[in-house]
C-alpha cells in the first residue's frame, strides 16, 4: 500500500482521554449507526488521532458500517430545517454551501443538539491546518508556484463576501435562533474549512442536473486517505454504506478515498499533503497564459506577435483556453490532453494553415487531435510542440521559490528534514511532487 497521508485532526478533541469516543459510540448505537464487530475506531495503530482498523481480517466487498439518512447532518436533518427551506431563496450562493453551514452554525453552539456527541470528535477548531489559516506570509514563502497561495486568496474573498452579504443578514434577521457569537466571520471561515474536509457529496442520478449539496456523514469522515484506498462510501434510498474493496488485513487501518486529488488539492481543502511517492493522483499545472507568454517569446515580429494574438483568440472561441485556465499533467500522462493538443496545433501550424482553419465552420478532427499525450507518446510530437511544450515548462519552474536540487536535497536530509515545521513538510511534499512531474516533461521534451 502507499504510504498513508493523515488528514490532520487537532491536537486534542473537545474533552479528555477517550470520552468523547466513548460518547460517540454510544451514540451511533442508541441512533442506529452500526459499526462491523470486525472494526474498530481507536487511535491505537491509525496514522495520527482518531482512525478506523481492522480487528480481523476483511475480505473485499464486506460491509465495514451503515449510516442511517436520518443521521446525515445536512439541511435536510437539522432542527432548522423549516427555516432553512422557508428562506432558500435567500440563502442561495454560489458555492451551494450555505445551508449546510447555516445547520452546522446553529447544531455546533446548541447545547442539546442530536449531534453533540459526533461534534465531541471534531477537532478544535482553532487548530484547522488548512493553508487559509496560514498567514499570508507562510502561504507566499512555502508555496509559491503551487496555485495553494491563489486558491486560498480566491477562497478568502468569495467567504467574506458570502458571509456579509448573506448569512450575517441571516443571523441578525433571526436572534432567536442563532445566539450573538454565532456572528463570527472567523468561525464561519472554521465552518467552511469543515465542509471542504469531512463533507461528501452524494453522486448525481443520471437525470440530475443540479449538484446535490455537501451533508456530513458521522463515522464515515474518521476515516483517513489515501490513493491507493482499501474502502468506499456506497449510497442507498435508507442509508450509507461503507464497504472494504479489496481484503484488509487485520490491524490495518482502513482508508477512505477523497478521489483522484493532487498534493496541491489535497492541502488546499483537506489540510494535507502525501508523502512522495504515494499519491498517484499526483499532478502539476502548466498555466494557460504561461503557454501563450512561451508563444509570444518566440514571435521576433510585430506581425507574428499579432498573429499569435490571433491564434489564441481562436482558441479562447473554440473554448480550448482561458485567462484562469491551466493544462493538467500527471505523471504518466497529460489529463486535459484535448486542450493542450488543440493549443500547440494552432499556436505551431504554419500561417497559411491557421488562415484556412479560421475559414471552417467547425473544428475538424484529425490524427493529430486524437493523439493520446503520455510518456510514451510526448517525444513523438512534432519538434515545434515539444519547443513550445518545454519552454512553457521552463516558465513554470521559474515561479517557484525553490528548485528541485534544493527540495531532493532536502527530502533526503534526515537532519535537516527533522527540524521541519509541520507546514514546511506538508509544503516541501507539494512541491517536490509537481516540480518532479514538470522535470519529468522537460525530459521528455528535449529529445
Amino acid at each position: 500500500m502507499a504510504t498513508a497521508a493523515k488528514r490532520p485532526r487537532a491536537e486534542g478533541t473537545s474533552g479528555g482521554g477517550d470520552k468523547p469516543l466513548l460518547a460517540f459510540l454510544n451514540w451511533c448505537r442508541e441512533v442506529g449507526l452500526e459499526l462491523s464487530p470486525k472494526v474498530s475506531v481507536s487511535r491505537e495503530g491509525t496514522v495520527s488521532g482518531f482512525g478506523m482498523v481492522a480487528l480481523e481480517d476483511v475480505q473485499r466487498g464486506e460491509l465495514l458500517f451503515v449510516v442511517p439518512r436520518a443521521v446525515l447532518l445536512s439541511q435536510k436533518t437539522t432542527s432548522i430545517r423549516e427555516l432553512l427551506e422557508k428562506e432558500h431563496g435567500a440563502l442561495q450562493s454560489q458555492s451551494g454551501w450555505v445551508p449546510l453551514l447555516l445547520a452546522l452554525l446553529y447544531e455546533y453552539l446548541a447545547e442539546d443538539s442530536p449531534w453533540k456527541c459526533y461534534f465531541s470528535l471534531w477537532p478544535d477548531l482553532g487548530s484547522l491546518r488548512h493553508p487559509m489559516f496560514w498567514s499570508e506570509e507562510e502561504r507566499t514563502q512555502l508555496l509559491q508556484g503551487t496555485g495553494v497561495p491563489e486558491a486560498v486568496e480566491r477562497d478568502l474573498a468569495s467567504i467574506s463576501y458570502e458571509y456579509g452579504t448573506i448569512v450575517l443578514p441571516f443571523l441578525e434577521a433571526h436572534p432567536d435562533v442563532f445566539p450573538l457569537q454565532a456572528q463570527s466571520l472567523e468561525l464561519y471561515r472554521q465552518l467552511v474549512a469543515m465542509v471542504m474536509a469531512y463533507s461528501f457529496q452524494e453522486p448525481l442520478e443520471e437525470e440530475e442536473e443540479e449538484p446535490n449539496p455537501p451533508m456530513m456523514v458521522p463515522a464515515a469522515d474518521i476515516l483517513n486517505h489515501v490513493a491507493n484506498h482499501n474502502a468506499n462510501l456506497e449510497y442507498s434510498p435508507e442509508c450509507l454504506k461503507m464497504v472494504a474493496t479489496q481484503p484488509i488485513p487485520k490491524g490495518q487501518e482502513i482508508f477512505n478515498t477523497y478521489g483522484q486529488m493532487a498534493n496541491w488539492q489535497l492541502i488546499h481543502m483537506y489540510g494535507f499533503a502525501e508523502p512522495y511517492p504515494g499519491n498517484t493522483n499526483d499532478s502539476a499545472d502548466i498555466q494557460m497564459a504561461t503557454v501563450r507568454a512561451a508563444a509570444l517569446q518566440g514571435t521576433t515580429t510585430e506581425a507574428e506577435t499579432r498573429l499569435m494574438g490571433e491564434r489564441w483568440d481562436f482558441l479562447c472561441q473554440l473554448e480550448m483556453v482561458g485567462e484562469e485556465g491551466a493544462f493538467v499533467i500527471g505523471r504518466e500522462e497529460v489529463i486535459t490532453e484535448e486542450e493542450l493538443l488543440a493549443t500547440l496545433k494552432v499556436l505551431c501550424m504554419p500561417a497559411k494553415e491557421f488562415r484556412q482553419l479560421k475559414k471552417r465552420d467547425s473544428w475538424e478532427e484529425d490524427g493529430e487531435n486524437s493523439l493520446i499525450l503520455t510518456n510514451k507518446t510526448i517525444p513523438k510530437l512534432k519538434a515545434s510542440w515539444k519547443v513550445l511544450l518545454r519552454n512553457s515548462t521552463l516558465l513554470t519552474l521559474q515561479a517557484y521559490a525553490t528548485d528541485l536540487k534544493s527540495d531532493e536535497d532536502l527530502l533526503h536530509d534526515k537532519e535537516a528534514r527533522a527540524k521541519l515545521s509541520w507546514k514546511e513538510e506538508q509544503a516541501l511534499q507539494v512541491r517536490y511532487g509537481q516540480k518532479r512531474i514538470l522535470h519529468q516533461l522537460l525530459e521528455l521534451t528535449s529529445s
